[in-house]
C-alpha cells in the first residue's frame, strides 16, 4: 500500500508563513526587518513558495536556457602575449593542464608583427579552439589563411561598441563597423568561429549593477545587429557569429539570475528580429570579476573568484575564464596564480560534478523569482536606451556613464556604512611594498573608467 508522507500535517501557504513570522516580530515591521532592498533597486523576499511561480513566463524563461546540449562549459584561460615562444609555450602548458580552448590577448601588440606559425606551433586549431583579442581581425584572418587550411575552432573577442566607450587605445580608431563586416564574412565559412562579442566587461568594471549590466550588454548586442544589418548581412549571419562575454561578481544567487535573465532577454530580442529559433546558438562566456579585487589581501581574491565560477556554471555558461587571483597586483601573474585559477573549472567539472545538469537553478523558487525581477527591471532600462536612440547615442549623452556612476556611489557607500568586504575594509592586511598596488582607474570626463570598488579602500 502506497503511503503519502506528511500527511498529517496541514497544508501552509506563504501567507500563513508570513503571519506567523509577523506574530514573531512583535511588533518589528516585516518589509524594514526582513526584505533586503538590493542596490539593483527592487526588493528580495526573505521567503518565496510554489505560489511565487504562478504569475512569470516560467515557460519562456526555461525554454531560453535549453539551448545546450551539455551541461559542461569550455575551461577558457587567457594569455598575454609577450613573444612566439614563450606564449606558446604557455599555451601548450595551459593545454596540457587542463585547458580546453585559450584566449591569446595581443594587447596593443602589431598582428603583422606576430609570427603565427611560431606561435600556433603543435596546435591544431581544428581540434583546439583559440580566440584572438586584437583590434586588427581582417590582418589576423589574412594571415591565419596563408597556413591553415582546415575549419578553425575559436574566434575573434572584438567589441566595437565597448572600445569605443572605453578608449583603452588610439588602435581602436581603426575598428570599424566595415571591418566588422568584412571579419564576417570571411568567417562565415567556419561555422565554430565566432567574429565579434557583446560583453559587459566595461560596464561591469565601471561599477554597474546587474540590471544595468544586463539592459546595456542587450542594447549593445541590438546595435550591433542593426549597423551590421543596415551594411547589408543577414540578421542570422550576425547572430550566428557572436558570443556574449559577461563578468560575474560576488553576489552568487544574483549573478546565476543574471544569466538566465540574459538569455531569456536575447530570445525576446531575436523574436522581434523573426529569428528566435536561433537562441539555440545563443553562446555565453564568462570571466570573473577584477572589480571586486584586492590588492592589501589577495589570496581573499581566490574565494571571490570561485563563487564568481560557480554562479556562472549554475547560471549556464558555455566558456569560462578565471582570472589569477594576482591579476590585480602585477603585469604577469604568478605560475600559482594561473594553476589554481585554471583548477577552478577542472575542480567543478571533475570533483563537483557541476557539468551533468543543464540549467540546474530550474524550478527554484527564489532564482526563478529572481530572473524574472532582473528581466523586467533590464527591459525597462533598455527601453530607455533605446528611446534615446540606442547604445552609442544614450553614452554620448552621458545617460550611460550617469546611471553607472550611480550605482558605483551606492556600492562604495554601502561599504562606507558598514557592509563588510573581507580584505577591503575588514580583516585587511597593509601592504609591504606599495609600489606593488597597480592602480587601473583611467578618470576621463567622457569614457567609462575601468574601476576596483577596493580602490577607495586602498
Amino acid at each position: 500500500m502506497e503511503q503519502k508522507l506528511f500527511t498529517e500535517f496541514p497544508e501552509i501557504t506563504k501567507n500563513d508563513w508570513i503571519a506567523q513570522v509577523t506574530k514573531d516580530l512583535k511588533g518589528k515591521n516585516f518589509d524594514d526587518t526582513l526584505v533586503w532592498h538590493s542596490l539593483d533597486n527592487f526588493d528580495i523576499q526573505p521567503y518565496y513558495a510554489k505560489e511565487d511561480l504562478s504569475d512569470l513566463p516560467l515557460s519562456a524563461i526555461q525554454a531560453a536556457q535549453k539551448n545546450k546540449k551539455t551541461g559542461s562549459w569550455q575551461n577558457r584561460p587567457s594569455v598575454k602575449y609577450t613573444n612566439e615562444r614563450e606564449t606558446n609555450s604557455l599555451i601548450i602548458n595551459y593545454l596540457q593542464r587542463g585547458a580546453d580552448a585559450v584566449n591569446i590577448d595581443f594587447l596593443n601588440k602589431d598582428i603583422n608583427q606576430v609570427d603565427l606559425v611560431k606561435l600556433l606551433n603543435n596546435i591544431k586549431l581544428s581540434d583546439t579552439p583559440i580566440f584572438f583579442t586584437t583590434l586588427q581581425g581582417t590582418e589576423l584572418l589574412t594571415n591565419l589563411a596563408k597556413f591553415v587550411h582546415y575549419l578553425p575552432k575559436g574566434g575573434l573577442q572584438v567589441d566595437v561598441i565597448a572600445n569605443s566607450f572605453s578608449k583603452t587605445s588610439s588602435e581602436g580608431d581603426k575598428l570599424t563597423w566595415e571591418c566588422t563586416k568584412k571579419v564576417m564574412i570571411e568567417t562565415e565559412q567556419f561555422p565554430n568561429f565566432q567574429a565579434l562579442i557583446v560583453s559587459s566587461h566595461v560596464f561591469h568594471n565601471a561599477g554597474a549593477n546587474a540590471v544595468q549590466e544586463l539592459a546595456f550588454t542587450i542594447a549593445a548586442a541590438v546595435e550591433n545587429l542593426d549597423k551590421l544589418t543596415d551594411l547589408g548581412l543577414s540578421a542570422e549571419q550576425v547572430i550566428n557569429k557572436l558570443e556574449f562575454s559577461v563578468s560575474v561578481g560576488t553576489n552568487y544567487f544574483v549573478e546565476i539570475a543574471k544569466l538566465r535573465a540574459l538569455r531569456y532577454l536575447w530570445s525576446k530580442i531575436l523574436e522581434s528580429y523573426d529569428c528566435h529559433s536561433l537562441i539555440i546558438n545563443c553562446q555565453i562566456h564568462c570571466q570573473t570579476s577584477s572589480f571586486y579585487d584586492s590588492t592589501l589581501s589577495p589570496y581573499t581574491n581566490m574565494l571571490r573568484a570561485t563563487t564568481e565560477a560557480m554562479s556562472a556554471v549554475m547560471g549556464g555558461c558555455d566558456a569560462l575564464t578565471v582570472l589569477a587571483y594576482d591579476t590585480v597586483i602585477g603585469e604577469q601573474n604568478s605560475e600559482l596564480g594561473e594553476r589554481i585559477a585554471r583548477n577552478v573549472s577542472i575542480l567543478m567539472r571533475e570533483e563537483a560534478h557541476l557539468d551533468k545538469t543543464i540549467d540546474p537553478s530550474a524550478g527554484s523558487y527564489y532564482i526563478e523569482n529572481l530572473t524574472n525581477q532582473l528581466s523586467v527591471a533590464a527591459w525597462k532600462l533598455f527601453q530607455q536606451v533605446e528611446g534615446l536612440g540606442g547604445i552609442s547615442a544614450a553614452f554620448e549623452k552621458g545617460f550611460i556613464k550617469d546611471e553607472i556612476n550611480r550605482s558605483f556611489e551606492a556600492k562604495v557607500r554601502n561599504l562606507q556604512d558598514g557592509k563588510v568586504m573581507v580584505g577591503v575594509n575588514k580583516f585587511r592586511v597593509e601592504p609591504e611594498n606599495e609600489s606593488k598596488v597597480v592602480k587601473n582607474s583611467t578618470e576621463s570626463a567622457i569614457y567609462l573608467e575601468n574601476r576596483r570598488l577596493s580602490e577607495v579602500f586602498e
